[in-house]
């Protein structure tokens, strides 16, 4: 669906506060945390839950790292590519994650996810209303869910971290038009990244997009630096911010907006990860890895 299209059909719904149809999740019984084959190169923090890298600065990357993140990130995405091709009505999210770990196994990488400050899982699976770092449980996936799937691995010495939010069945109105408007609000970000771009600049963009579509973007998760650690600088907000400097040609970051259907305010559950929605809006969130490249920006999280 064109951007005009969708411009359109919020504005006629502008006012109305109906979310659609759909199942609001809670959390279910977890099973126990899977174990990685000592063969396999390992995060600092896979013992302890703890990183142990001190990242003051966003990195330029030489071409030897450079490489390494298109690696890493490759596999990242073609995971997450079969993910979204094996996804369906009735398979719970606990068995998507043995799925992406055993995936992440078989090529001889560490599921990031897994043991990062205390996660418990391989993957962060986020139903509906879940907003972010849903923890995979025996919930079965039902027609009409929208889950948001986000893949991180750490494959020689790098980590590639990407995520797309998936239909479920027969997804309403709201739902499909929530998951286009998020991706769009990415696509569109990712255009005007350059060297010389100040980093709060994506926010902004992001913001005005995502309200000419009437949603509001969740201001409490931020895309990050990326590189042989998980999470460094920059910090990427996506939404309008005073976040200093500017891109340079080999910085590589995420940028990762998630829109809801209601208001910004969440909440964080017992578990200390499980955020959603106090409305009990739908939210969908896209991610990509990318590159800042002499000429523009090239996105590393592509399957191929």
């Amino acid at each position: 669906m064109k951007f005009n299209q969708l411009v359109r059909h919020f504005f006629s719904k502008k006012n109305k506060p109906y979310f659609g149809k759909y199942a609001i999740v809670h959390p279910g019984n977890v099973s126990a945390r899977k174990t990685v084959p000592d063969n396999i190169p390992k995060p600092s923090y896979w013992r302890t839950g703890q990183p142990m890298e001190n990242i003051t600065y966003p990195e330029v990357k030489n071409e030897k790292q450079i490489q390494g993140m298109r690696d890493s990130c490759k596999l990242a995405a073609n995971v997450l590519e079969t993910v979204g091709k094996s996804v369906k009505i009735g398979q719970t999210t606990d068995e998507i994650d043995t799925f992406v770990h055993n995936l992440c196994i078989k090529f001889g990488a560490y599921p990031s996810p897994l043991n990062y400050k205390n996660f418990p899982k391989s993957v962060c699976t986020s139903v509906n209303n879940v907003t972010c770092h849903g923890i995979p449980d025996d919930r079965p996936l039902e027609d009409g869910d929208i889950v948001n799937v986000d893949i991180t691995v750490y494959f020689n010495g790098y980590h590639g971290d990407c995520s797309k939010t998936f239909l479920i069945g027969h997804v309403d109105e709201e739902g499909k038009f929530l998951v286009e408007a998020t991706e769009l609000c990415l696509e569109e970000a990712i255009k005007i990244c350059k060297p010389g771009v100040n980093f709060r600049d994506i926010g902004k963009l992001i913001e005005e997009k995502a309200a000419k579509l009437s949603y509001q973007v969740i201001p409490a998760f931020l895309g990050h630096g990326i590189g042989s650690y998980f999470h460094g600088p920059p910090d990427i907000f996506h939404v309008e911010n005073h976040y200093p400097g500017k891109m340079e040609a080999g910085m590589t970051f995420t940028i990762e907006p998630i829109l809801t259907q209601g208001e910004e305010f969440i909440d964080i559950l017992e578990d200390n990860w499980t955020a959603v929605t106090v409305d009990n809006a739908r939210t969908a969130q896209f991610e990509h890895t990318v590159l800042i490249t002499p000429l523009g920006a090239e996105i590393l999280t592509l399957p191929g």
